[in-house]
């Protein structure tokens, strides 16, 4: 059985981006997120390798892929598979128009 870990870096991306939205919009749209987000994890769990590649510079990012955020198409969920300890790891969610390479190294 596959199991779902979450970095630290993942976990307060989820939290930080709900808080937004409660912010500038309401309660509504912070929940669709974190029922979006936890539907995109749920999907990894089934279908692991579903995800496409990423192609970054830095070899500390080999291996690593990613999903759009279902309903929030310039969020991206970034996540390796291990499959010799059965996990998918979620590294990180982030919206498409930042420095993707650079968030991303600062979290491996």
């Amino acid at each position: 059985m596959t199991t779902l870990r979450v970095t630290e870096a993942a976990a307060l991306a989820l939290v930080e981006q709900a808080d937004y939205y409660r912010s500038v919009s309401d309660e509504e749209l912070a929940a669709r997120w974190e029922e979006s987000t936890d539907a995109a994890m749920r999907s990894l769990l089934r279908f692991p390798e579903r995800g496409a590649p990423c192609r970054f510079r830095s070899p500390a990012l080999a291996g690593l892929r990613w999903i759009f955020v279902p309903g929030f198409p310039r969020h991206l969920l970034f996540y390796r598979c291990e499959p010799d300890r059965q996990t998918v790891l979620v590294v990180h969610v982030l919206h498409g128009a930042r420095d993707l390479e650079s968030l991303l190294s600062e979290t491996e």
